[in-house]
């Protein structure tokens, strides 16, 4: 082939394909390169160099450079040892190539059959590769596609300039897509693989929602209503906070729309999913009464510590505050982020009763005090000892019954009782000494060892004996922690297996 010819070869399939001539240049270089290396009868390797500006070619039979202390030479056609080698040439290196000019081979049928498969294969990878990164930094953008194709219950999605994979797990379910059907989603990931989807779509997530509502709504896209979140049961039902900077601006009118033709807009997209937009308040409590609307609340029981809250709401609207399948308690628990316990006053009423029990039962037998006393402590909100050991003595003295001698004897016992439980547990760790194999063994720190030791794990062979979650009960300990602590003590078992 002459050199003009490899030039209009290099130059049609960079236009038509879109890929940069140095790729196809490489390709035919390499396509070359082997049809030389079959023309000769030894295992010989060779190189070929196309001159870019006149298309000419020059072939090289090459021998690899290896060191002196290789016993074996595993390719005497195309290895020299070191020692060889500098005797053509005096500074080369280990790694480097001894090459020797051969007559080029002429691009016939093979070589030109051999050069299309690696110039198709180079032109998918640079095609792959632009795709990536036309799209790695639109991850978690909301993207409009035809469906191509449905295979094995998954939706092969048009772009425009590339596919994308939607799967079984992130479509709606019962949509029913079809070939042609014009559809919105979030792509979600981006992948560099050789073979493969590489654009993966989802219909499912929350993110959809908010960015179907900032194309609806002006108002959302220009930020002058912040969206705060959202929660889905894809398909069925969800809810969106939302609320405004602007007190000009009614941030739930603007979402739903003249006649609800906003709302109704996303709703189609998604499937007739029905839309809940909800007031954001940063008043947690309100916040959670808003999120369960159209149920009304009548009172609210706000925990800090566990992150929970108990709503309690009217009978007649118990089944409708949860929902189907508990459906609206729990879009509001994710789209507010707490955990929602809905009940009715009655059931709230023993519920307190009960706390109330529990905590006079505690203080009684704890505190060795009467049952007036823990009685009175309870009622004024007191449930547990380190509030009565460390709340300012101003609040307890404030309790009617109570008077000086009795807080300070209260509080005492309260302090000496937290104490002696410190104490003690304190003892348990420094009495649990772990054995010398257990401190010893490989991604142990002396921390971990005395924490294992106090729960009676002292050796590693008791170590190897427990399951992941046993560990996980230790402060501190994470899932992969603690598989990789229980893997070295189990290894001396399989050394032992594989001796035997």
């Amino acid at each position: 082939m002459m050199g003009n010819e490899v030039l209009i070869i290099v130059d049609a399939v960079s236009r038509e394909k879109g890929v940069d001539k140095e790729i196809i240049f490489q390709a035919l270089e390499a396509a070359l390169a082997t049809a030389t290396r079959k023309r000769h009868k030894g295992d010989i390797d060779a190189r070929v160099a196309i001159h870019r500006d006149t298309g000419a070619y020059d072939s090289f039979r090459r021998w690899e450079v290896i060191p002196d202390e290789t016993e074996v030479v595993e390719f005497p056609d195309r290895q020299y040892k070191l020692s060889e080698a500098r005797q053509q040439k005096p500074d080369i290196q280990v790694g480097e190539f001894i090459e020797v000019s051969l007559e080029p081979v002429e691009f016939g049928r093979i070589a030109a059959q051999a050069a299309k498969q690696v110039i198709m294969q180079k032109v998918r990878e640079a095609e792959r590769e632009q795709i990536v990164n036309l799209y790695k930094d639109r991850k978690g953008e909301m993207v409009t596609g035809v469906v191509k194709r449905l295979e094995r219950g998954e939706a092969v999605v048009d772009l425009g300039n590339a596919e994308a994979l939607l799967s079984k797990s992130t479509m709606i379910p019962r949509e029913g897509l079809r070939p042609g059907d014009r559809i919105r989603a979030l792509l979600e990931d981006v992948k560099s693989v050789p073979r493969g989807p590489q654009l993966f779509l989802s219909r499912v997530a929350p993110k959809l929602l908010i960015e179907l509502f900032k194309l609806e709504v002006p108002e959302a896209g220009e930020g002058l209503i912040t969206i705060h979140g959202a929660a889905r049961d894809p398909g069925l039902r969800a809810k969106i906070a939302v609320s405004s900077s602007d007190p000009r601006i009614d941030p739930i009118g603007a979402c739903v729309g003249m006649r609800g033709s906003r709302v109704q807009s996303v709703s189609n997209e998604l499937a007739g999913e029905r839309v809940d937009i909800i007031h954001w308040s940063e008043n947690p409590a309100q916040f959670v009464i808003s999120s369960l609307a159209p149920a009304e609340v009548q009172s609210i029981v706000v925990d800090e510590e566990s992150h929970s809250m108990d709503v309690i709401v009217d009978e007649k609207q118990l089944s409708q505050s949860i929902g189907r399948s508990g459906q609206n308690v729990r879009l509001a628990s994710e789209l507010t982020g707490w955990e929602i316990n809905i009940m009715t006053a009655e059931s709230a009423q023993e519920k307190g009763n009960q706390e109330a029990a529990n905590a006079i039962k505690l203080f009684m037998e704890q505190l060795d005090m009467d049952e007036n006393v823990a009685t009175v402590l309870v009622q004024e909100g007191f449930t547990n000892l380190d509030e009565v050991a460390y709340v300012p003595k101003q609040e307890l003295l404030a309790i009617e019954e109570f008077d000086d001698e009795l807080v300070d004897e209260i509080r005492n016992r309260a302090r000496d009782l937290l104490l002696t439980r410190a104490i003690a547990q304190e003892e348990k760790i420094s009495l649990a000494e772990p054995a010398k194999d257990l401190i010893e063994m490989q991604g142990m720190d002396e921390n971990t060892a005395h924490l294992l030791a106090a729960r009676g794990i002292k050796t590693m062979e008791e170590l190897a004996e427990q399951a992941v979650d046993d560990l996980l009960e230790i402060e501190g300990i994470t899932e992969e922690r603690a598989r990789e602590l229980i893997m070295t003590a189990r290894a001396p078992w399989f050394e032992n297996k594989q001796a035997g």
